[in-house]
């Protein structure tokens, strides 16, 4: 499951640049100018389409609802679009952020942002290996040092250092895979669970995550949105491999992500505010989002939280990923999953509408629109 980050992830493909209108009414000049993406197969937009990975969604019917490739897949671990490129959309973002591994990465194309998510990524670099490779939260930092350079050469320096400071969103949504594709594999990460308690596993994924968000700040990242680790033990894959019943989940799992939960909440509203005084933090509850959401799921109009849209396997069609070959359900807006770890894009939409213009209780101190418009 990636949650990636909130869901594993297991297929991707090639990447479409593609314009869409802009939500943000005419002449608005606080539109959003670059999103910078770092994560899972959550929001991969496609990087692992140019890796040598077991990690893809380059495959039908992956991407079935995305308008701008006319339904082919993209990357994308969802049937349309995924919440990084909702929230772009609704912030007034031009143009989707590019994929950093995509052949279009350069010139000017970078002025939109960039994602640098990866399905299967963790924040630890032993994250994932299961897939052979993968784009950790190292990585994907380290590639977004090579494209602040680039903005130096495209803006000048001053403009770029304005320019990412006050019109630019830096957005990280990855964890999950760190207890989904790490520390809940016994073949993987058996050593880590024989010498670290689940205490001391979190507090090395904040250790690392602290580590990272502080190079981000270091070139300039100035306005964050991270996300927590979702309801993980509640998805389709997990309620089918435990064998549960629809309104059961896998109570470790959960533990484990709302113990690390509690932690990156310090981090950010505490911790962070206090040290990097002119930067801002926004702390998104994707857990409460997600369970509200399958709780609820009858009030927001879906027919199944348990069930995967696309899948293949047992009652929930939850065993193996969206292919070719899976059952594929006939209104995917009435399902809360894609498939067997991943949101479907009526679910995305969904968080983040709430994301974006919702109060405390989901996004914490303030919502995105909120964010966006900081000076």
């Amino acid at each position: 499951m990636n949650k990636a980050n909130f869901f594993v992830p297991f297929f991707i493909l090639f990447f479409f640049g593609s314009r869409f209108s802009k939500v943000a009414s005419a002449g608005d000049q606080n539109a959003l100018a670059a999103s910078f993406v770092f994560g899972d197969s959550l929001v991969d937009a496609g990087n692992n389409n140019y890796l040598q990975t077991l990690s893809r969604a380059n495959s039908p019917p992956n991407g079935i609802d995305f308008k701008p490739s006319r339904g082919n897949p993209t990357g994308r671990f969802t049937n349309g679009r995924t919440i990084a490129d909702i929230v772009g959309e609704k912030l007034g973002q031009p143009n989707y952020a590019v994929p950093y591994l995509a052949p279009n990465a350069k010139g000017e194309a970078l002025l939109n942002g960039v994602n640098y998510a990866s399905g299967g990524g963790g924040i630890l670099n032993s994250t994932g290996s299961v897939f052979v490779n993968r784009l950790g939260m190292d990585i994907q930092v380290d590639y977004y040092s090579i494209t602040r350079k680039q903005f130096d050469q495209l803006l000048g320096e001053d403009k770029a250092r304005d320019y990412i400071r006050k019109r630019s969103i830096f957005s990280i949504v990855i964890g999950s895979n760190d207890f989904l594709n790490n520390y809940l594999v016994p073949f993987v990460a058996a050593q880590a669970r024989l010498t670290q308690t689940p205490e001391t596993f979190v507090e090395d994924m904040i250790n690392h995550l602290r580590d990272q968000l502080k190079r981000l700040y270091a070139m300039d990242a100035r306005k964050f949105v991270v996300g927590n680790v979702a309801p993980i033990g509640c998805i389709p894959y997990q309620k089918s491999i435990n064998q549960l019943k629809d309104k059961q989940c896998v109570d470790l799992a959960n533990k484990l992500a709302l113990l690390y939960n509690a932690r990156l909440k310090n981090l950010l509203l505490v911790e962070l505010k206090d040290s990097l005084k002119d930067a801002h933090f926004v702390y998104a509850n994707v857990y409460d989002l997600v369970m509200d959401l399958i709780v609820n799921y009858k009030d927001y109009g879906f027919r199944t939280a348990s069930e995967a849209c696309c899948g293949t396997g047992g009652r929930l069609a939850g065993i193996l990923p969206c292919g070719p070959t899976s059952s594929l359900c006939t209104d995917r807006s009435k399902h809360v999953f894609w498939d067997p770890y991943h949101p479907s894009e009526a679910a995305n939409l969904l968080i983040a509408d709430k994301l974006l213009y919702g109060d405390s209780k989901f996004v914490t101190p303030f919502n995105l629109l909120h964010l966006r418009d900081l000076s």
